[in-house]
């Protein structure tokens, strides 16, 4: 009998129902009718009357409020609601915060969502923010920064690339391998913004750069689009046609001396020790090791990031990630592909959360770039912020 001091959620909740919009770069509808879209293809795909639809969770930066999607889908009854702050941080952190619901009773049937005009509405990499007129305390703190040119997010990420880059010897050609990789599975994904347009490396390294040692095409696309999911207890799935794909694992991770993108002050800056956070309980609460994965879902908004990731979840020991990647371990036939879909440098930038619709794809052996026999797929959110992480699995 398991204590009520080792219950986790891991086998308790699966998800049932995927559905998503196209990714553009001008959807030419609101947010909320993208939310809707996503929303109802999830529940046919999981055959699932909206009206049972009991709970919601978004990031709360997600500009669709669940109660009019509740509205609109002619909920009865929500029980359960919640939105995850910290952008991409919060990519795996909806579906976590759903099966706790599922897990413990409070809600039955969860709808997941993040949708975004971020090309055609508001950009988020823009660098203009309006924070000298809300004086809040993440606004004020960045103000001992962008005096000094920290005005963007790749101008954030490219300090931390520098110092790994000179601790471990890290080039940019180890970055551009990530996006060469990334950009080579969109180019085979119909859904992909870069479908059929591969890069080369040379490519990679003539791009123009953004921010030193960041060039362009080792940042993500800013995108429209929509995705959403439906979460349920395992129990229910097994009675539901669709194969389900259960939450093995799911976490959340602040570590010491944690900032929004600015972590500068801790004594080393080449990890991320937010995500060591969620390593380590991912695989507290699902038993597996990094040799149990035969697929990953690494987040890449900026490609130096992936590297430290792999380090944190023990794919690689620290600084070694370079050779991990030169390898080629990562890309198309290799040991451990990451990013299957494109990635957000490939496929869009939803936030995240089109990399669990992937995870849910290869799980249900459904992906364009299906990898063989897999059976537990590991999800990373955001990096630099709080952030978390899902582990993902057919059922054993």
């Amino acid at each position: 009998m398991t204590s009520a001091m080792e219950k986790n959620i891991s086998g308790q909740a699966a998800i049932v129902g995927l559905g998503a919009t196209e990714f553009s770069k001008n959807s030419g509808r609101t947010e909320l009718k993208l939310a809707m879209e996503a929303t109802l293809a999830a529940l046919k795909d999981a055959g699932i009357d909206p009206a049972d639809v009991d709970g919601f969770c978004s990031y709360s930066v997600d500009k669709v409020p669940e109660y009019e999607i509740a509205r609109l889908l002619g909920c009865k009854e929500v029980k359960f609601f919640s939105q995850i702050p910290h952008g991409g941080g919060a990519a795996c952190a909806p579906i976590m915060h759903a099966a706790m619901a599922v897990a413990s009773g409070v809600a039955k049937t969860v709808v997941v969502y993040r949708a975004m005009n971020e090309r055609s509405w508001y950009r988020f990499g823009a660098g203009s923010y309006g924070f000298a007129s809300t004086p809040i305390f993440e606004n004020v703190n960045y103000g001992w920064y962008m005096p000094h040119g920290f005005h963007t997010p790749a101008a954030w990420v490219g300090m931390f690339a520098q110092r790994y880059m000179h601790e471990y010897g890290a080039t940019s050609e180890d970055f551009g391998r990530v996006a060469v990789a990334a950009r080579d599975f969109a180019s085979t994904n119909p859904q992909a913004f870069f479908y059929e347009r591969p890069i080369t490396l040379e490519e990679h390294q003539k791009s123009r750069w953004i921010c030193e040692p960041l060039h362009l095409l080792d940042c993500c696309q800013e995108s429209d689009g929509a995705v959403a999911m439906v979460i349920t207890s395992t129990e229910r799935a097994n009675e539901l046609s669709v194969k389900p794909v259960v939450i093995k694992a799911g976490a959340q991770g602040i570590a010491e001396g944690q900032q929004i993108m600015t972590s500068y002050y801790r004594d080393d800056i080449t990890g991320l020790p937010e995500m060591g956070v969620v390593a380590r309980e991912l695989y507290k609460q699902s038993g597996l090791t990094p040799d149990d994965f035969q697929t990953a879902i690494i987040y890449d908004h900026f490609t130096p990031f992936v590297l430290p990731q792999l380090e944190e979840f023990g794919f690689a020991d620290r600084g070694k990630a370079k050779e991990f990647i030169r390898a080629g371990h990562h890309a198309r036939g290799g040991k451990l592909p990451i990013n299957t879909h494109g990635g957000q440098i490939g496929e869009a930038y939803i936030h995240g959360m089109n990399g669990v619709a992937e995870a849910v794809r290869q799980v249900r052996g459904t992906a364009v770039n299906q990898v063989d026999n897999v059976r537990n797929v590991l999800v990373t959110a955001g990096t630099g912020v709080p952030t978390s992480g899902l582990i993902l699995g057919s059922a054993d």
